[in-house]
């Protein structure tokens, strides 16, 4: 197995997608805390704060999609992450930490199972781009 190689299209699209959707979610949520924390019980440090932590993850999914060759251990790192986040998202709201809407239940849960979607459709990707380099 190659440690970089030249990413499938269906990984670019997903890395891209994946980007698009956490720098719209991030500057939401960071632009947004006040009336999300209105709308969804979720506190606003936390929403501004994950929405700040996206926009470098957003930028480092576009810098990884536009790459012609692509290190798999940095697409692995992405899922890792993505997989974390589903869990961290899930578990925020088992932990009774936060006390939300029932709209701000519906938005974690949406966007986790987003994330884990994302998680898998780059896997698939990486797995379509070693199987072509091999």
């Amino acid at each position: 197995m190659t440690t970089s190689n030249s990413p499938s299209r269906l990984l670019r699209r997903v890395l891209l997608a994946d980007a698009a959707t956490s720098g719209a979610i991030g500057l939401l949520m960071m632009l947004g805390s006040s009336l999300l924390e209105q709308l969804l019980g979720l506190p606003a440090e936390l929403s501004r704060y994950a929405g700040i932590s996206l926009l470098p993850f957003a930028a480092f999914l576009v810098y990884l999609a536009t790459r012609e060759n692509l290190s798999q251990s940095a697409v692995r790192a992405v899922i890792v992450l993505n997989a974390l986040w589903t869990a961290g998202s899930i578990l925020l709201l088992l932990s009774g930490w936060i006390e939300p809407t029932g709209l701000g239940y519906a938005f974690v849960i949406f966007q986790a199972f987003g994330v884990a979607m994302f998680a898998g459709l780059e896997y698939l990707g990486l797995r379509k781009s070693v199987m072509a380099a091999a």
